[in-house]
């Protein structure tokens, strides 16, 4: 597979195992290409049309979840995600196999064997997340799809004392269109978060864990290293370990339109 060729259109691996991040450890991976710009747009179009009480508006940024919140770690429905969630990444995730020996994917071994949630976050220039862990609610498996602007993702190792250390670990660049996985000891072991910048700058071959993967690195070759952010959107698949019925009949706000 050609990671580095200026298609793009959908570029898919025949498997995971081609897709992981180098010198990291071995529990992530990136895909340049895992949709189409047309359904980057479709999936643009849904989120910004979404219904006003769909949003919940933090300090500096806001967010969506579907198909609906977490309440004591616990998804209140057992209502599938809407179409337009599910149609392409899902079926696209459950395509791709581990290795090219095995017939397993990215959830085989998890609860639903699939995803049954979604965190969607709007990120404005200069908006950002504290590093932070996500937690015991779900499998150990976060798939993100990026939309509308390339970001920097920064991982950050925890000290013996609880504390982290302000510089990062290793940065990860999630291109518009990518999928970034992470899995198992990245999931457990380390924290993410995303600096609060108008630009992400000193983008490199070596300072960009995955580089080698990206779809076009000439875009910041050519700015020098830097990329001045516009808004980007990620949409967060999950599988949710606690899932109850209680919404199913608490009215369309579980109704996944």
């Amino acid at each position: 597979m050609d990671h580095n060729n200026n298609n793009n259109d959908l570029n898919l691996p025949s498997s995971l195992s081609s897709s992981k991040i180098p010198h990291l450890p071995p529990s992530a991976y990136y895909i340049p290409s895992f949709i189409t710009p047309s359904e980057e747009q479709l999936l643009l179009q849904k989120v910004t049309t979404a219904p006003k009480a769909r949003w919940r508006q933090l300090s500096h940024r806001r967010l969506q979840t579907w198909p609906s919140d977490l309440v004591k770690n616990t998804l209140l429905t057992t209502q599938p995600l809407p179409e337009w969630l599910e149609t392409p990444v899902v079926s696209r995730l459950l395509s791709i196999s581990l290795s090219s020996s095995s017939e397993e994917n990215i959830f085989t071994s998890s609860p639903h064997n699939r995803p049954n949630h979604v965190l969607i976050n709007e990120y404005p220039p200069k908006t950002g997340i504290m590093p932070h862990k996500d937690g015991s609610a779900y499998h150990p498996v976060v798939c993100t799809i990026s939309l509308g602007s390339a970001i920097c993702l920064s991982l950050y190792k925890q000290k013996p004392d609880g504390g982290i250390d302000p510089e990062p670990v290793w940065r990860i660049l999630q291109e518009p269109r990518s999928l970034l996985i992470t899995t198992d000891e990245l999931y457990s072991d380390y924290l993410h978060g995303i600096e609060a910048v108008d630009a992400d700058v000193g983008l490199s071959e070596s300072t960009v864990a995955n580089w080698g993967l990206l779809r076009d690195t000439s875009v910041f070759e050519e700015a020098r290293g830097v990329h001045e952010r516009q808004t980007r959107i990620s949409l967060t698949y999950r599988d949710v370990l606690k899932v109850s019925k209680l919404g199913d009949k608490l009215g369309p706000m579980f109704k996944g339109k």
